[in-house]
């Protein structure tokens, strides 16, 4: 994985993850915080469990302590992205295979190169908005379209 590669898919996750949670924010408050009995409960919790490990990841890449949020999901997570996004605008190619060494949630200790914790970024958040999409959908309303195929068409990515 390069780079450019990197930052195209923080970007492209952030961009999938906005639009479903702007769906989400137009259904009706009673449906997006509706236990529908996912892994994460409802439309709401399970967007929050994206955000949250988002953010869990950020701090672990940063080396820092994760702070708690401190504003609403729509506010929060927007600035988690644009902080992502200003970490990878920095990556080089070399940078790719660059250990990082973290505490998962369980205080267990691992290390793990930059580009297997983007890949895992993506691919969490992928699984988790296409949960996000089929509650949408049971919930009897239209989800956006979040492939990434139509990401690189929207920014014109060739």
């Amino acid at each position: 994985m390069t780079a450019q590669e990197a930052r195209t898919h923080v970007r492209y996750s952030g961009w999938a993850s906005r639009r479903l949670l702007d769906a989400a924010l137009k259904l009706p408050p009673e449906q997006a915080q509706k236990d529908l009995g996912s892994s994460h409960k409802g439309v709401l919790d399970t967007l929050n469990h994206i955000h949250m490990a988002d953010r869990a990841w950020l701090y672990r890449v940063l080396g820092e302590a994760m702070e708690p949020p401190a504003e609403a999901l729509e506010i929060e997570w927007p600035k988690i992205q644009q902080r992502w996004e200003q970490w990878a605008d920095a990556l080089s190619d070399e940078d790719m295979t660059r250990a990082i060494a973290y505490k998962d949630l369980r205080g267990n200790f691992h290390v793990s190169p930059i580009w297997q914790i983007i890949l895992h970024l993506v691919n969490h958040a992928t699984l988790h908005r296409g949960q996000v999409m089929a509650m949408i959908r049971q919930l009897g309303a239209a989800p956006p379209s979040t492939d990434l195929i139509y990401y690189y068409r929207e920014q014109k990515i060739s």
